[in-house]
């Protein structure tokens, strides 16, 4: 069995190649970096540090890698019998014309076995965005065949992958939880069994879920850690003030993620629990400046905090530590942030309160209003 990867980078070595060649696929990364390309041929194996309470490795053998817009990246469409991205959701359009060219050869060369497309991304039903890209591309035949053979699967992926250095620079470090959901509706054919993989009927209450309550409060705590000169999540999470504050945060989506997607009440207090042990795993080094990067990305009206505010306020909920949350991330600041420093850019032209209207999409008076203030008292 083969499966085609599309990026080269520590999620996609680290939690879906390393998953596929478990599963006994042959894996071939595709990715825009020669050097990495160069370094997966000549290796052909890399090892994937499991850090937790124990360090065990996984080690990924047999494995090629092909530049990405590269004729034998095309080709290998046509034996392929899986496709999957980790590229983040910002690059799947440069993406999309590649699959496009690999779709088109594969329909050309006469092959009718079904193949499944799944974009392994940070976003809301990332692979559905993604087929509107690609058939965009294809004529009417093409788009018929794909609509026979192609499935395009969306999916829920949760694993932290911190930036460790480790003497291969292939070498990945990771946590030992993970979770990939597939939406079962959208799979032709089948899937084979891969480790960790559930199928599911219903995704968008899988990717809420992990957005709002898990990428929420990482968020948070990586915001609120910045500001009181924590480097580390594992430290910043077991500071009083900021866990009073994520522990509200995920009070406050949990109560919105059982009303609208129907998971049980201790079902999500016990995700919680999950949630907040792996942020405590100090093994994996897991840095504040990184989950803290992107603010303004992070503010938009379809991520961490917006959409959870939105959709509260629509089930009639008030929000109070979510403001607090919101707050932390107008404050921040580092030089090596770009986004950071056009918020304050635009706070010191415009005001606290134009900012959370035009980055967050939030115009409930009373909501802007507590933001405000929680901005002008934090820490």
């Amino acid at each position: 069995m083969n499966s085609l990867h599309f990026g080269a980078g520590k999620i996609g070595r680290g939690f879906i190649g390393a998953q596929l060649s478990q599963a006994g696929f042959k894996v071939t990364f595709a990715d825009t970096e020669i050097s990495v390309v160069e370094a997966i041929n000549r290796n052909k194996s890399y090892d994937v540090h499991i850090l937790g309470e124990s360090h065990s490795v996984q080690k990924v053998e047999g494995v090629q890698a092909v530049v990405a817009d590269s004729q034998h990246c095309v080709d290998s469409f046509i034996s392929a019998d899986i496709v999957t991205t980790a590229v983040s959701m910002n690059a799947l359009l440069a993406l999309a014309p590649i699959v496009a060219r690999g779709l088109a050869a594969r329909y050309k060369a006469g092959v009718v076995e079904p193949l499944n497309i799944i974009c392994c991304e940070n976003g809301i039903r990332a692979t559905s965005s993604f087929k509107s890209m690609v058939v965009q591309r294809l004529d009417s035949a093409l788009c018929d065949w794909v609509d026979r053979y192609i499935g395009f699967v969306d999916c829920c992926v949760d694993r932290i992958v911190p930036v460790v250095t480790l003497e291969n620079p292939l070498d990945v470090a990771v946590e030992p939880f993970y979770e990939w959901c597939l939406d079962s509706s959208a799979i032709k054919g089948e899937i084979k069994n891969i480790s960790g993989v559930r199928l599911v009927d219903n995704i968008d209450a899988y990717i809420y879920r992990k957005l709002f309550t898990l990428n929420t409060a990482h968020c948070t705590i990586a915001y609120l850690g910045a500001l009181k000169g924590y480097k580390y999540i594992h430290e910043a999470v077991v500071d009083a003030d900021i866990r009073s504050v994520v522990d509200g945060v995920m009070e406050e989506c949990s109560r919105m993620v059982v009303e609208m997607y129907h998971f049980s009440a201790e079902e999500q207090a016990n995700y919680c629990s999950k949630i907040l042990q792996r942020f405590s795993n100090s093994a994996l080094g897991d840095t504040v400046s990184r989950v803290s990067r992107d603010p303004m990305r992070k503010l938009s009206p379809q991520l961490y905090f917006s959409r959870p505010i939105s959709l509260a306020l629509q089930l009639g909920h008030r929000v109070h530590y979510l403001a607090t949350a919101v707050a932390a991330v107008l404050r921040f600041r580092s030089d090596n942030d770009p986004q950071s420093l056009q918020i304050g850019d635009i706070i010191s032209q415009n005001g606290v309160e134009y900012c959370v209207k035009k980055i967050c999409d939030i115009y409930d008076e009373d909501t802007v209003a507590e933001i405000v203030a929680r901005y002008r008292a934090i820490f």
